[in-house]
């Protein structure tokens, strides 16, 4: 896990360094990664997709308006984990309520969502450009007003398929500690943090680590935190 002091200024050839990473490297990486993984990914969406419709016979996907990169609002892709018209139940911080034992969850659902293979479809958000591998995940729009200034730096860069946040705590985090690990990433975005964060990621995927999240979620006062 990363450690140490968050810098906030970047200056020399670090910073061009970091400037050409963030606004060039990074997002051709993402649209050719994303066209090589079309080819093994593509099939297990729609194996997903079929096995949806055949447990309920409902929609398959499931399309949300999120906030993306400077504000913008775009409708981001998953595959349906919860029953045809399942109530949606929101947590204080306006994410999903998501617990082992939730009824609104379907079996194919629960398996999608422990592994993560419901968000594969977001590969199609990163071919739009709305969405990175790596970054803040996106928030509902009205989560926008519940931001202070420090926490709208999120919407500098585009919202991710995993982050900070996904890689080391899954759905641990209330939202407050959240937006800090955000804006932790923003500050200190590069490749050696993406590289750490996706190999991070498929760790904890394997484990099914902090899948769910009851309530606020926990804010891990008396835990190290690298971002601050």
């Amino acid at each position: 896990m990363l450690h140490g002091s968050c810098r906030n200024v970047r200056d020399g050839k670090e910073g061009q360094t970091i400037i050409i990473y963030k606004h060039f490297v990074k997002p051709v990486f993402d649209f050719i990664f994303a066209l090589i993984l079309m080819i093994p990914i593509l099939p297990v969406i729609l194996i997903a997709a079929l096995l949806i419709h055949l447990e309920d016979g409902g929609k398959p996907f499931y399309n949300s308006p999120r906030l993306g990169k400077n504000g913008r609002i775009f409708i981001m892709y998953k595959l349906r984990t919860m029953k045809e018209n399942a109530p949606d139940i929101r947590n204080e911080d306006l994410t999903t309520y998501n617990s082992k034992n939730d009824p609104r969850l379907t079996k194919i659902g629960k398996f999608l969502r422990e592994t993560s293979i419901d968000e594969t479809p977001q590969i199609f958000n990163i071919l739009k450009g709305d969405m990175s591998f790596i970054g803040p995940r996106p928030d509902l729009p009205p989560a926008f007003k519940r931001y202070t200034e420090e926490e709208k730096k999120r919407v500098l860069v585009r919202p991710g398929i995993t982050g900070y946040t996904q890689a080391f705590h899954r759905n641990a985090l209330a939202f407050e500690v959240r937006n800090q690990v955000n804006n932790y990433y923003v500050e200190n975005i590069s490749f050696r943090l993406d590289a750490e964060i996706l190999f991070k990621t498929i760790s904890s995927i394997l484990r099914l680590k902090s899948v769910y999240r009851n309530g606020r979620g926990r804010d891990e006062r008396n835990e190290r935190r690298p971002w601050k």
